[in-house]
């Protein structure tokens, strides 16, 4: 497997969960695992409020960009601004399997156009930044392992493209919705095994029902990288041990209680600063998960979050009630 690897440990992109905040709170948990945004259109980049969609804070990089889109030209406009805001990288997203984005024509639906995301991939190589794709294994239409290989072969060989995120499903374009589209078509991670077997000089990163450490690890044996999605947001305190298990580091470990706290401070400033608390605060709830008096924080919070001076006491009351 490669070494100097940032994508050795990441956190998916997930629509209304992996904005800003979270990603605050993620890089309080952990210094090295490698972030990504949403995904974001490049219409909504290049015809929207761009600033609103890619400002950042410094303390998230390094950081991913994914954007939706299949125009080349847009796609490579999209980057030079990327780099204008520093990211670390551009990711182009050809694994969303809903429908409002078949209706785009970008996302799940463009692994059956490889020779489209090759096009794309390769005018975004133009701007000096680096370049992944992150797919399915395949689709409805087009499953099987050659199919991928076909896939992964025109994109790196014609696109340039030397970094694949695969999501070890196919995305089942048919009707299924996204959250089905996680769950129902069976993981096939031999798939992924097999890809770095036949492209050894490719970094290739394994995403998909990914739970725990132990999953982790035996995914390293085979593969570059992990990249974990739903588990890091729902129970984010799993971040706090990446650093010294997967990155060899001596870390003073943190309390639970320390990064709560850090982050209770940054949603108060935040707020200050004119963002709803509870854009901030729906991001760490789950941190509540798993000790003594969660059930009652995350309700103490739920209850009071609307209230126009709840942020003057949240702090104190909160930390009250962690152990």
């Amino acid at each position: 497997m490669q070494t100097n690897n940032f994508h050795q440990i990441s956190i998916a992109p997930m629509m209304g969960k992996t904005d800003t905040h979270f990603r605050y709170l993620s890089r309080i948990l952990s210094k090295n695992i490698f972030l990504y945004t949403e995904m974001i259109t490049t219409g909504a980049i290049l015809y929207g409020r761009k600033d609103q969609f890619l400002r950042f804070n410094h303390i998230e990089k390094p950081l991913s960009l994914q954007l939706g889109g299949s125009d080349p030209v847009a796609l490579k406009e999209c980057v030079h601004i990327a780099v204008e805001y520093n990211y670390d990288e551009v990711n182009l997203n050809i694994g969303c399997p809903s429908e409002r984005v078949k209706k785009g024509n970008f996302g799940a639906c463009l692994m059956e156009h490889p020779k489209i995301v090759a096009e794309c991939v390769k005018k975004m190589s133009e701007i000096n930044i680096p370049i992944t794709v992150k797919c399915r294994i395949g689709t409805d239409n087009l499953s099987s392992y050659n199919d991928l290989k076909k896939f992964i072969n025109i994109v790196s060989q014609n696109g340039g493209c030397k970094t694949f995120i695969i999501h070890a499903r196919i995305a089942d374009l048919s009707g299924l919705s996204p959250k089905q589209n996680r769950d129902i078509p069976p993981l096939q991670y031999d798939y992924v095994y097999k890809i770095k077997n036949e492209f050894p000089d490719l970094k290739i990163i394994i995403n998909g029902g990914i739970k725990n450490i132990p999953d982790m690890k035996t995914h390293l044996n085979y593969v570059d990288g992990t990249m974990i999605g739903r588990v890091a947001y729902k129970s984010p305190w799993i971040i706090s041990s990446f650093d010294e298990i997967f990155y060899n580091l001596n870390v003073i470990n943190q309390s639970r209680y320390s990064v709560i706290k850090q982050y209770l401070e940054y949603s108060i400033k935040r707020y200050e600063e004119g963002i709803p608390l509870y854009q901030t605060m729906k991001h760490v709830m789950g941190l509540f998960q798993g000790i003594r008096d969660g059930k009652k924080i995350r309700r103490y919070i739920s209850e009071n979050l609307s209230k126009h001076d709840f942020h003057k006491n949240m702090k104190k009351n909160i930390l009250s009630l962690v152990n």
